[in-house]
């Protein structure tokens, strides 16, 4: 597994939000709404010099929405979207999410075994995870990443 290290200045994602008290399966639902929707907030996506989105999110929160991780990694929140420009705002049935500034750790998803991997790795270095962990796809590849923020900037 290949880890690699990045910051990110504070960033707007707009999608759908839902908690793990709406049951199982809820994230993919979440993406299931926000896909059928997507239409709505095209208009407001971050883009590229070439044009194309900048990035797919599955962000997450505690229920707190002050972006610590999950409650005991299996409770909290989760916004099904794409990062917007700083100054947009989201349309009715939408939620806006301002992400804070972070170093990140970040890994290509290459199995179910990811999170752990990376979680028993921070463990093993002395690492702090110091906010919630979030979902990347890039849009230009289709590939997955997961963004573990292990500083805040």
């Amino acid at each position: 597994m290949k880890m690699e290290k990045c910051k990110k200045e504070s960033f707007i994602v707009i999608g759908k939000e839902g908690s793990t008290s709406d049951g199982a399966e809820f994230i993919q639902r979440l993406w299931e709404d926000a896909n059928s929707h997507f239409e709505e907030i095209r208009h407001l996506a971050k883009k590229d010099k070439s044009g194309n989105i900048s990035g797919i999110w599955g962000a997450m929160s505690d229920f707190s929405r002050s972006f610590n991780p999950w409650e005991d990694f299996n409770k909290g929140l989760y916004l099904a979207g794409i990062e917007c420009e700083n100054d947009a705002e989201a349309p009715e049935n939408w939620t806006k999410w301002i992400i804070p500034s972070y170093e990140y750790i970040y890994v290509e998803c290459e199995n179910e075994n990811t999170f752990s991997d990376v979680i028993q790795y921070l463990k093993e270095n002395n690492i702090s995870l110091v906010g919630a962990v979030h979902d990347f796809t890039c849009p230009q590849t289709g590939k997955n990443y997961m963004f573990f923020p292990i500083k805040k900037l």
